[in-house]
């Protein structure tokens, strides 16, 4: 559901590199390793009818120092 959504972190990516005012280096590469994971998801949710499981069971995990 987070990926239909659009709300899932390869989207949140392509979004701060979309409204980024300057190149960062390796761009170019994260774009397409977002996109080929969204590929991979579409292609995962139509055979299983559910997401992946990185994408179901990640959940945030602060660094404490």
């Amino acid at each position: 559901m987070v990926v239909l959504n659009k709300m899932s972190r390869y989207h949140l990516v392509l979004e701060a590199l979309r409204r980024i005012h300057r190149q960062v280096g390796g761009a170019d590469e994260l774009v397409d390793f977002c996109r080929r994971q969204l590929d991979a998801h579409a292609r995962y949710i139509r055979e299983h009818f559910e997401d992946l499981p990185e994408i179901r069971n990640w959940s945030w995990t602060p660094h404490l120092p």
